[in-house]
């Protein structure tokens, strides 16, 4: 499952983060790193962006790059 299939006021638990090199990076320099625990706080009116909830701080992502993290349900 990806964060892209998380629906608002689901938590996951990242297992992988894939993307390019560059996306790849960008991620894990935010926090989206392996075993951390996120949930999908809101989502714009036509359902991109998503924003997270991570670590103690808001993070907005757009859904492209949400389908390229791997994620277990809470």
């Amino acid at each position: 499952m990806t964060l892209r299939e998380l629906k608002v006021g689901e938590s996951g638990r990242v297992i992988a983060v894939g993307g390019e090199k560059a996306l790849r990076r960008r991620l894990l320099e935010m926090g989206i790193t392996p075993h951390t625990t996120l949930t999908v706080r809101k989502a714009a009116p036509m359902g991109d962006p998503i924003e997270l909830l991570l670590r103690g701080y808001l993070l907005t992502l757009r859904l492209e790059d949400a389908a390229q993290i791997g994620v277990e349900p809470l």
